[in-house]
């Protein structure tokens, strides 16, 4: 019987074995370059409230920076990824975990909300850099036969982020204030900074064009009907998502008059059905096809939508409750819809579009 170590290194279908880092060590840095936006956003969501009160400012205000760290974010990524194309994984990931670091430390040292919205941003631009060059990755090294297998495992170990991360910032809040929040999103910065510096070129081919050509690769992709349908479908869970984790802690904290530390547990308990999610679908894989899968999601998915809106303003635990099957099912259908839209993209590759093998040991 095959160790667990073992089933990782037999997915591994394609792509140079990392010398230092291993596969589990490379897919543990791949979950942790992917949780870059639970763990931006998530850690200081128990701080909102009371940077508003510090800031003199109101929720909208605080709210920008969170709003604009997604959009942002999603801007990044447009950008990151076509270099990445063209420079190597690893370059590109060192600048934008260098910006990122930079970043959080300078969002802790802001002196009011305007520079804490300016460093927000580009904080969000490193992030979107970790994230883009995480999903390539998957893409580099694996198989599309093994590839929603090794997504649906770096989704679980992602997942735990939001549930852990707003109670660890609600401890941390009880020793130190908002800018040691921020401060810890720094050191993190650092940590994933010293495991890229480990990793290995994961790109074997890398395209030759200009950049100019590069960021024209996005036009191909754009021209693809499937790819296009599948992201405008799947972005709906990353909106109503987003409009979540925005205003968390003012339901919870000023609608519900919860302390931090309570919000963090209710907001931990819905993110425990986030990890619970691609477990499911792994499991409901055996026995529906993909397609039942996504649908029965998106049921689900409105049905808490409307349990919200009927039962949710009566108590925290039931508006959590009512929240919880849209939180699961959410996270279930993640993992199909990631693999949906990369097996897309390869297809949208041309034949005439120039790559060069990468053959060097290091980038």
């Amino acid at each position: 019987m095959r160790s667990h170590s073992d089933k990782i290194s037999a997915l591994s279908g394609k792509g140079r074995k990392q010398k230092y880092l291993g596969d589990r060590g490379t897919i543990g840095l791949i979950a942790f370059l992917s949780a870059f936006i639970p763990l931006s956003t998530d850690l200081y969501l128990p701080a909102l409230p009371g940077m508003a009160q510090y800031f003199q400012a109101s929720a909208e205000e605080v709210n920008l920076t969170l709003i604009l760290f997604f959009v942002f974010f999603a801007a990044g990524m447009l950008f990151w990824g076509p270099w990445s194309d063209k420079y190597g994984r690893r370059p590109i990931l060192l600048v934008g975990l260098c910006i990122y670091t930079l970043a959080g430390f300078l969002c802790a040292a802001s002196q009011d909300i305007n520079q804490l919205i300016f460093f927000r941003i580009w904080q969000a631009v490193g992030a979107s850099a970790a994230s883009a060059v995480a999903t390539a990755m998957i893409k580099d090294v694996y198989e599309s036969r093994n590839r929603e297998v090794i997504l649906a495992w770096v989704t679980s170990m992602v997942l735990i982020s939001p549930m852990t991360a707003p109670a660890f910032g609600a401890v941390l809040l009880g020793f130190t204030s908002w800018r040691g929040v921020f401060l810890v999103l720094g050191l993190i910065g650092l940590l994933a900074l010293a495991g890229c510096l480990a990793l290995q070129e994961t790109l074997e081919r890398r395209y030759t064009g200009t950049f100019c050509q590069s960021m024209g690769r996005l036009a191909v992709v754009a021209r693809n009907p499937g790819f296009i349908s599948l992201l405008l479908i799947f972005s709906l869970l990353s909106f109503s998502g987003m409009a979540y984790i925005a205003s968390s802690s003012y339901i919870y904290i000023d609608g519900f008059s919860l302390s931090e530390k309570l919000y963090s547990l209710y907001f931990a308990f819905n993110a425990l059905g986030m990890i619970g999610g691609p477990a499911l679908y792994l499991r409901l894989s055996r026995r529906l096809p993909r397609r039942a899968i996504i649908m029965a999601g998106f049921a689900f998915i409105s049905a808490g939508g409307l349990l919200v809106y009927l039962f949710g303003s009566r108590e925290p635990w039931v508006f959590a409750l009512c929240l919880f099957p849209a939180t699961i099912m959410g996270s279930c259908i993640r993992t199909p819809g990631a693999n949906l839209m990369l097996e897309q993209q390869e297809e949208s590759r041309t034949s005439g579009e120039e790559f060069q093998v990468h053959r060097g040991e290091e980038a």
